[in-house]
């Protein structure tokens, strides 16, 4: 019962080849609110079903989650369009839940720290596809050049989601770290989860690189009006703010 609990959590805890369950959903929802609503509640599900085992996962487990995190992270660093490479890094981070497996209220916490910055990049990516029509680096946006604030907000956005230092799910990695270092020691699980989020980090770039970075076209579009700049600020700021929070719940 406990194996077949755990496969179900694995649709949910997205593992290899049953991740693509969620991939297909996430690409097929258009509506970035339909998206955002998926993105919270997904991995959720998964934590339930984990704690209905009330067993730790078996190591075979632990090794599919990390060869999983892996594998969508290394795919990420190929993907140019942002709504898919949201998508693939919210199946490389939910599947580092497993790791942490057997606290039940801690993993319910680091799936919202995973989730809520990739949130806020959906979000942005949706208003991205309303202004240029797709959120696609081979539009050569060169949002620097014709939309400046909404160049910053999505900088800060891709630092969110890439788990940079002082925003949740960067405590949610180092916690993973810290317990699997606790409890095994500093091993290959370490180092995985450190080269998954250099992983995160370099496809974050090379997405910055290919929709900031350039002259862009003569389109007119408008820029991001300075009450939404305000908006998605405070909302950075939250997460920085719940990031500190987190780090002295989870470290």
């Amino acid at each position: 019962m406990s194996i077949s609990l755990d496969l179900l959590a694995a649709l949910f805890l997205p593992l290899f080849p049953l991740s693509m369950v969620f991939t297909r959903v996430f690409d097929r929802l258009r509506h970035p609110l339909a998206r955002a609503a998926l993105l919270l509640a997904w991995p959720q599900l998964g934590v339930l079903l984990i704690a209905q085992t009330a067993l730790p996962p078996p190591d075979a487990f632990i090794v599919w989650a990390l060869a999983t995190a892996a594998f969508y992270a290394y795919r990420a660093i190929a993907l140019r369009d942002v709504g898919l490479w949201i998508a693939f890094i919210a199946v490389s981070a939910w599947s580092l839940l497993w790791l942490g497996a057997g606290d039940v209220l801690t993993m319910h916490v680091q799936a919202l720290a995973f989730s809520v910055p990739l949130l806020l990049l959906n979000l942005l990516s949706g208003d991205l596809e309303r202004r240029f029509g797709a959120a696609h680096t081979r539009l050569k946006l060169g949002l620097a050049a014709v939309a400046p604030r909404y160049a910053a907000v999505f900088v800060v956005a891709m630092l969110a989601a890439v788990a940079s230092p002082v925003f949740p799910n960067f405590f949610s990695l180092l916690a993973t770290i810290t317990h699997r270092v606790a409890e095994h020691g500093a091993g290959l699980s370490v180092f995985m989860v450190a080269l998954v989020w250099v992983l995160w980090t370099w496809s974050g770039a090379r997405l910055i690189q290919g929709i900031v970075v350039g002259e862009g076209d003569a389109r007119n579009v408008a820029d991001l009006s300075t009450p939404m700049v305000w908006a998605y600020a405070g909302g950075f700021l939250f997460l920085a703010a719940a990031g500190l929070a987190l780090a002295g719940v989870l470290l």
